[in-house]
């Protein structure tokens, strides 16, 4: 794919001496949902936390095949620490290139770039979009695309696309996962960090994301923010006209009641939710449908789920689940019933006796 940000695989993801699990949410993530991707884990003497991948030197990993040093930690502040530099220096010289989801920049540490530069070897910040994006023309694009929305941040947005994303390919249906923040990008290999783009070139990002493709193809596209947070509904808006969705999921916190970091903005009804994403949506494509309901109902008593998942159901017409709970079977059977096709296109995956699976 042009203009997005791709990585060398396989990875060895950089631990060092993270002392929390809340700090290697990266770590963790790319271990679960791309482990073909992970070849080890290194961390420092005396680090406890474990991603559930082999322990190796820079060297052994190296020579096991490593592509590139993954920073898996997110320390208070998000820089690189003072104790970090030789190991990323070593990694560096051995060949690797350096990657990193922090907020403060791999370039910005003179040590490290001038090593980079000698060994010839990347340092890829994956905050720092790709450079000459285009600026959206909402032409219509081949294949097809579901965006996973949300009436607010942090509702799983993420986690339900790549759910998704693999419910599809292991029903044979030729997809991809699109990413669209740092985590995603990390699991994904490529992708837009979104979020970094320049308001004007938001949705010129998000075609260059998911262009055209084969007519029955889907591209599953990682929302971010929410249309009704006042900090990042730009961002919001700038992905959902630029990648021109067929289908949208929502996803939803059914025990939140205000918006993150926004105690005088409440969230929204799903309903509502839904009504306002297909609405702006349909700016560039009027075809465009709601497909399913993903909540997060680990709060939620035990005894009442249940009931909660039937009554959204009920009210919005559509299969409601927890993907972690429940997986999200229901919303792919009801994304390939709305967009049927007699030229289904298939994964190139064969059984042992070479026919298609």
């Amino acid at each position: 794919m042009p203009n997005t940000l791709a990585l060398s695989a396989p990875y060895v993801i950089f631990l060092g001496d993270v002392p929390s699990a809340v700090y290697a949410k990266t770590a963790y993530g790319i271990a679960q949902w791309a482990p073909e991707k992970c070849l080890a884990q290194h961390r420092f003497a005396g680090c406890e936390i474990d991603a559930g991948l082999p322990d190796m030197s820079i060297a052994a990993a190296v020579a096991a095949g490593a592509k590139s040093l993954v920073i898996g930690s997110a320390p208070v502040g998000g820089a690189i620490q003072a104790n970090w530099v030789p190991t990323l220096l070593d990694a560096i010289a051995a060949g690797l290139d350096i990657v990193s989801g922090l907020h403060t920049k791999l370039t910005d540490y003179p040590e490290l770039r001038d090593a980079a530069e000698q060994h010839s070897v990347r340092l890829i910040d994956v905050r720092v979009p790709p450079t000459d994006l285009p600026v959206g023309n909402g032409k219509k694009r081949t294949g097809k695309r579901l965006l996973t929305v949300g009436t607010d941040c942090s509702v799983g947005k993420k986690y339900t696309a790549l759910a998704i994303a693999n419910g599809l390919a292991e029903s044979g249906v030729n997809c991809d996962f699109r990413a669209t923040g740092q985590t995603g990008i990390m699991i994904a290999g490529s992708g837009m960090p979104i979020d970094s783009v320049v308001c004007d070139f938001t949705a010129g990002a998000a075609e260059t994301l998911s262009p055209d493709n084969h007519p029955a193809h889907w591209d599953i596209v990682e929302g971010q923010g929410s249309l009704f947070t006042p900090a990042y509904a730009g961002v919001s808006l700038g992905l959902l006209h630029g990648s021109q969705p067929d289908a949208l999921v929502i996803c939803h916190d059914p025990l939140r009641d205000h918006i993150v970091g926004c105690p005088n903005h409440p969230i929204p009804s799903l309903q509502t939710c839904i009504e306002t994403n297909l609405l702006m949506a349909r700016l560039t494509n009027p075809a465009v449908q709601a497909v399913g309901v993903s909540l997060n109902t680990s709060k939620v008593p035990a005894d009442q789920r249940l009931a909660l998942l039937s009554q959204l159901s009920s009210e919005t017409g559509l299969p409601c689940v927890d993907p972690i709970i429940d997986g999200v079977q229901p919303i792919i059977d009801r994304l390939l019933a709305s967009f049927a096709s007699p030229t289904r296109c298939l994964n190139k995956a064969k059984d042992k006796d070479g026919e298609i699976a």
